[in-house]
């Protein structure tokens, strides 16, 4: 227990005695420390919770000037003044004026007796410190061995169980992305909401370092969980004793150890859905209702899906033996961490990368509903990754292969690249050079720019383009009658010197309407599309 100022009074060998009517709440003040000082101004060398002894040497006379010296000491933090009385000495009882202004700054003030030394008074506080920290310590060893025990039974829960009942303070474990894995409090099954910015920030540092905030006048602790790799996150609800603070480095060393042993134990489940995964992708043609059945079997019910690919670490480069043992061993890791993350978890990774490097590839297939990106970037970070369109189960095969083509673009990007059904045209243009793509454009729809009504032939053409060559979609579409759309495309046929039959020339002319829509962003506009200035005529 804390040694209070009530501790010291209820001491008969000492006689410490009050001057005025001290309030309770003022005696209940911990003291942290014993001191001497007959300086005029000593509160400058106070560091906080002291009893500071004085013979009153120097002590002022007047009331403003106690009053000053009053406050000096209660604004250095002494948890109260002590006066030394005595033959001999410059005080038999104490001041009236001393006393006044330590009530009224709210400061306890005793008197010490002739026959008790201040060194008595300074023993006696470091003696009752000292078997506070004692008593602290075996708290602490007897806290570490229930702890211990509780490591030896099954899971989290008994650790953490253990741990609040002897602290008082809550404590959950959370997965990697925030999920409740196992809390010490049997009614708690979501960390609070306060705590989710702090979870999230220190997440993203992986092993680097623990942070704490006070959100609602609750104290709140984030610890990282892992050996070599971030397991989970282990958070405290509470502020933590001298005792308790001790205790939680080895907390979070058995609770890393305990999710380390989980990691190894799930190896063989991981392994399952790996197999299962490569036997989905294996049929070429596989019957949806068995392609959804497969999915079904680990908990991934969304109705439809995407594939994603992701190259590890040395997953495209060349690599000696030793390297390529490294770089699979760190392909495995990354993939268990995302069968982790990832609901169903479907993670394999494939035999080769690109170029036959031993990494591999990462594969895998997650519901359309994921947020694949906040999965990456915290699993993942600064790795080429592509990411297929949705699909349904049984044509997950084309999303992954799609997702592989991407890893390309991704590390020209230097983000995940990202495929939809939609918008295959307007990845393809994103690439090329925004001024030499117009280029392009204008040199195959510049005789329409100088027609008449050039950009009515324009919108025209890239509307029975749009509705693959069907008239009536596309009369329907401008509001016009076929023949109308007919005669169009005959005299913009004239004007560009194109056969609407030719397959070249019908990709020339669908790509430069395509590049003229907006499908190639401009530099600096974070891949917006944008379009180029309508063409003016010579001379205007």
């Amino acid at each position: 227990m804390p040694l209070r100022i009530s501790d010291l009074l209820a001491r008969s060998d000492l006689a410490l005695s009050v001057t005025y009517d001290v309030p309770p709440r003022l005696l209940d003040r911990t003291i942290e420390a014993a001191t001497v000082s007959d300086l005029p101004v000593p509160g400058k060398w106070l560091q906080g919770g002291e009893l500071l002894m004085t013979i009153g040497l120097l002590l002022p006379s007047d009331p403003a000037a106690c009053r000053a010296y009053v406050r000096d000491v209660a604004e250095g933090g002494a948890a109260c003044l002590a006066l030394g009385l005595g033959q001999g000495l410059p005080y038999q009882e104490a001041p009236a004026p001393l006393v006044a202004a330590a009530e009224e700054a709210g400061l306890p003030l005793l008197t010490v007796p002739d026959e008790v030394p201040f060194i008595a008074v300074t023993k006696a506080v470091f003696d009752a410190r000292a078997d506070e920290q004692r008593e602290a310590l075996h708290r602490a060893f007897a806290t570490q061995r229930r702890l211990t025990a509780a490591a030896a039974g099954d899971g989290l829960r008994p650790m953490l169980a253990e741990w609040t009942a002897a602290t008082g303070v809550g404590a959950a474990v959370l997965d990697p992305l925030g999920r409740l894995l196992a809390t010490g409090d049997r009614a708690q099954h979501t960390p609070p909401p306060q705590a989710r910015d702090l979870v999230e920030r220190v997440a993203a540092r992986g092993l680097r370092g623990s942070a704490s905030s006070t959100a609602g006048g609750q104290q709140l602790e984030v610890q990282p969980l892992g050996a070599r790799r971030l397991r989970g996150l282990l958070l405290l609800t509470g502020r933590p004793d001298d005792a308790a603070r001790s205790v939680v480095p080895g907390l979070v060393s058995l609770l890393s150890l305990e999710l380390e042993r989980r990691h190894l134990r799930d190896e063989p489940e991981r392994r399952r859905r790996s197999a299962l995964l490569s036997e989905l992708l294996a049929a070429e043609d596989p019957a949806a209702d068995r392609a959804r059945d497969m999915l079904h079997s680990v908990g991934l019910t969304a109705d439809r899906v995407r594939g994603v690919v992701v190259e590890p670490e040395g997953g495209g480069e060349a690599a000696d033996d030793a390297a390529g043992e490294s770089a699979a061993a760190a392909a495995q890791e990354m993939a268990a961490d995302l069968a982790l993350a990832i609901p169903g978890g479907l993670v394999r990774v494939t035999g080769t990368g690109p170029g036959g490097a031993p990494g591999g590839l990462i594969e895998a297939v997650v519901g359309e509903d994921l947020d694949v990106r906040d999965v990456l970037a915290r699993f993942a970070p600064h790795r080429p990754a592509g990411i297929g369109p949705a699909t349904a189960p049984e044509a997950v095969r084309v999303s992954l292969r799609q997702a592989a083509g991407l890893l390309a673009v991704s590390r020209s990007a230097g983000e995940p690249a990202e495929a939809r059904q939609s918008q295959a045209s307007r990845l393809l243009l994103d690439l090329g050079d925004r001024r030499t793509l117009h280029g392009y454009a204008d040199s195959v729809l510049g005789p329409l720019d100088l027609a008449d009504n050039g950009e009515e032939l324009i919108a025209t053409l890239a509307a029975w383009l749009e509705t693959g060559g069907a008239w009536d979609a596309t009369s329907r579409r401008l509001g016009v009658h076929r023949h109308t759309v007919r005669n169009r495309l005959d005299k913009a046929m004239d004007l560009t010197g194109r056969r609407l039959d030719d397959p070249d020339d019908r990709f020339d002319l669908w790509l430069a309407t395509r590049i003229r829509r907006g499908g190639a962003a401009a530099a600096g506009t974070g891949g917006r599309p944008a379009s180029p200035p309508p063409p003016t005529r010579p001379g205007r």
